[in-house]
């Protein structure tokens, strides 16, 4: 058996922060697309998700790395189509609802990757067969085209519109086979208007070389989900790996080892680490870190909160379902990157009404220098507020860094 180096928890630490891109400093002049296919290059994702009370989550990774960006330089990367800037990325369910370059389509479609959640709605299309066939002639002629607009379409018994008060989850029928058969890649997401979905054919959104590159081997694919997390996570465990695109335990532990025998990944060992570690052979360990960050809940350095616990030593859980009482830090709380350690979170809020970003709680991390701290975040947190379109920050009295805070953006 080939011997396996160990490492020090501080070189993993530098290890995975230059996977992420925070090892670079940000562009001095404007970001273009190029810095944006960077970005993408080096996180291959970027999640989705519908809260909107900061920044909607799948800008704010882009802005941690590359700072103030338009935000129509991602919509059009992501979904509008032109012959001189042609679509970069398509939407499907991989860690979860994510944008990811369109490239990567095949592999997800593979079967590589665990069913998701829509894999319920499979007995509706097993016994409304003729719903679906309606379904995909809809979008055929209407696309893009959303839900509602599908129900009004189809009308009738299939529409089923939601009577008062019932909740969001429990859709019409038509809602779940616009869902399964996005699952299942045979509908992807046209554009987004008002962030809602609006389903179109993948012939109409996706180029016909990625088309034809479908259907993939199951096993080359998991070999390529698995080298992409861990070209994005620098150096994980076999489960953090797995948990980047969500692949089932035994096609991960199999991509592993196929990958480990290839020479694709090196097993090491981390010092304070109990599981094993794989380190993609291409990732950097730069002698230091510098600069500053704030991460939304959803950024891929820091969605997996075991493994953010390990390498920062910050226990980091998201409020969000939690009643207001018992909540300890807030409702969307940010943690703040400094020179590559996690030394504060704030809770944060855009107030479009009143044209501010409102720190509702600032709070520092044991050991963190709470003066130099505060005058970063004061910093980082104006540069948000301009790229918001907000014409300031105002910094409420929650936590033990308010006080600090508040004096250094005043």
């Amino acid at each position: 058996m080939p011997l396996v180096r160990t490492i020090s928890a501080d070189v993993a630490r530098r290890t995975a922060l230059a996977a992420q891109g925070f090892a670079e400093p940000r562009p001095p002049g404007p970001v273009t697309r190029r810095h944006l296919q960077r970005v993408l290059g080096r996180i291959q994702l970027l999640q989705l998700d519908s809260v909107n009370v900061a920044v909607r989550a799948h800008y704010m990774p882009v802005f941690s790395r590359l700072g103030a960006y338009p935000h129509d330089l991602l919509d059009g990367a992501a979904w509008h189509h032109t012959a001189r800037r042609p679509r970069l990325m398509v939407e499907y369910w991989a860690h979860e609802a994510s944008l990811l370059p369109v490239e990567d389509w095949p592999l997800l479609l593979s079967g590589a990757k665990r069913p998701g959640w829509w894999r319920h709605y499979a007995q509706l299309a097993d016994r409304e067969p003729a719903l679906v066939d309606d379904v995909l002639a809809a979008v055929k002629e209407l696309g893009p085209v959303g839900a509602g607009a599908l129900e009004t379409a189809l009308g009738g018994a299939a529409g089923k519109p939601r009577p008062p008060g019932v909740s969001w989850w429990e859709r019409s029928d038509v809602k779940r086979i616009c869902e399964y058969l996005f699952g299942l890649g045979a509908l992807t997401t046209g554009t987004r208007v008002n962030f809602q979905r609006l389903y179109d054919l993948p012939e109409r959104v996706l180029p016909s070389a990625v088309l034809a590159a479908h259907p993939m081997d199951h096993g080359e694919a998991a070999r390529g989900l698995m080298r992409r997390a861990a070209r994005a996570l620098g150096i994980a465990t076999e489960p953090e790996l797995r948990d980047y695109y969500r692949l089932g335990p035994a096609e991960s532990r199999r991509a592993v080892e196929e990958l480990v025998e290839a020479g694709e990944l090196e097993p090491v060992a981390v010092r304070g680490w109990r599981a094993p570690a794989y380190r993609a052979p291409e990732a950097s360990v730069p002698r230091r870190i510098e600069g500053r960050a704030l991460l939304c809940p959803f950024d891929p350095l820091i969605w997996e909160r075991e493994r953010t616990e390990r390498i920062f030593g910050f226990r980091y859980r998201i409020e969000i379902y939690v009643p207001e009482p018992k909540r300890e830090f807030g409702y969307y709380v940010f943690p703040f990157l400094l020179d590559g350690e996690l030394v504060g979170r704030v809770d944060l809020k855009s107030d479009r009404a009143a044209g501010v970003l409102r720190v509702q709680g600032a709070f520092a991390e044991p050991g963190a220098e709470a003066r130099r701290v505060a005058a970063e975040l004061a910093a980082e947190l104006r540069h948000m507020a301009e790229w918001l379109g907000l014409e300031g920050v105002v910094v409420g009295e929650r936590g033990d860094l308010a006080g600090a805070l508040a004096g250094a953006v005043g």
